[in-house]
């Protein structure tokens, strides 16, 4: 296919003219569609397992990130506090 457009790009046939984008792009349509029916579409039992997953993992992460904030945080402010540094 790639070398079938370099040929005719080179020999400025048909494809060079200005309507020539329209061939091109019902020609990429065809081939959408054509790989679009050799897809292999998940469940909807897989697609609800992998979005519970998603949702908890996304939680657990969050909640761990706020800890960690907070220990972060709490150790920032005693380093203040111990050095005597203004608020």
């Amino acid at each position: 296919m790639a070398n079938d457009q370099l040929e005719q790009s080179e020999g400025g046939g048909a494809l060079s003219a200005p309507l020539g984008w329209w061939q091109r792009t019902g020609g990429f349509l065809t081939e959408v569609r054509n790989e679009m029916k050799r897809v292999t579409w998940p469940s909807n039992r897989e697609v609800y397992a992998t979005t519970v997953v998603v949702i908890l993992t996304s939680a657990l992460f969050g909640v761990y990130l706020f800890i960690v904030d907070i220990g972060l945080n709490r150790i920032v402010e005693w380093i203040f506090n111990r050095f005597g540094a203004p608020r």
